[in-house]
């Protein structure tokens, strides 16, 4: 299991709507084989910064299986007018 953690920041007044178009276009993202599960938080501190958090069965499955589909251009096209800056976007393996 690999997890993708992608950190936003969104234009200040756009936090619900850029909340509602995550939750409306992950299925473009649970569509592809090997996703597992997402989980999106927002910061306390800072409104406008976001965290979503995405299990995949291998790197793979997202970097070649999700970002080289169709979906992915769908996902970008509703998540990406809320930018405040270029996502950072990072996996990671469990170690314990």
């Amino acid at each position: 299991m690999v997890l993708e953690i992608a950190d936003f920041a969104v234009q200040p007044g756009t936090e619900e709507q850029f909340a509602g178009a995550v939750r409306e276009g992950i299925k473009f993202v649970s569509d592809t084989p090997g996703y597992r599960e997402a989980r999106l938080t927002r910061s306390v501190e800072t409104p406008t910064r976001f965290v979503l958090l995405i299990e995949w069965d291998s790197i793979e499955a997202h970097t070649v299986g999700f970002r080289q589909s169709e979906n992915y251009t769908r996902w970008r096209a509703l998540i990406s007018p809320f930018f405040d800056g270029a996502p950072h976007v990072e996996h990671f393996d469990d170690v314990l």
